[in-house]
């Protein structure tokens, strides 16, 4: 009779919690059109002269190949003025079934993020999401090479989708 207290608590406890639980659903876009390339001409010499820190093309959009793991397809768009990286999108991540739309939901805007800020596609994979990192980061450097972009440090994505 002493820890009919204790059980009743904790079982009102855990129903608040379980109906408070408000799960977010994966924004994942998701596209079967085939790559495009758009490329605008500058030369190496005008992206330098702008201050940027790559070195290549300095303006255009491309997007990557689509890499395949067993949880689907990454592929993403990348857009470079002044031989700046300045926008990724992302054309497909994986969502062969949710818990991947999740994962990939998550790590996409954080490996955006990292690439952005290192302007390159050489980052550290997301904990947790080592597929859709290793994917997408491929995608983002196919991208970058059909733009002619080399990051100003010379690396390149050396994330490998595991077997």
């Amino acid at each position: 009779m002493r820890r009919s207290p204790i059980v009743i608590g904790a079982t009102i406890a855990g129903t608040a919690g379980i109906l408070a639980f408000h799960p977010h659903s994966a924004a994942v876009p998701t596209a079967t059109a085939a790559p495009a390339t758009t490329k605008t001409a500058t030369t190496a010499t005008n992206a330098t002269a702008s201050g940027s820190s790559g070195s290549g093309s300095g303006s255009g959009t491309a997007t990557g190949d689509a890499i395949d793991t067993r949880y689907g397809a990454a592929q993403v768009r990348v857009t470079v003025t002044g031989g700046k990286i300045v926008k990724l999108e992302a054309v497909a991540l994986q969502s062969n079934d949710p818990h991947s739309a999740q994962i990939s939901s998550y790590a996409a805007p954080l490996l955006e993020q990292e690439i952005l800020s290192a302007q390159t596609a050489n980052v550290d994979a997301v904990s947790g999401a080592t597929f859709t990192s290793a994917s997408y980061t491929q995608s983002v450097q196919s991208a970058l090479d059909k733009l002619g972009f080399k990051a100003a440090d010379g690396s390149r994505a050396t994330l490998q989708v595991p077997s």
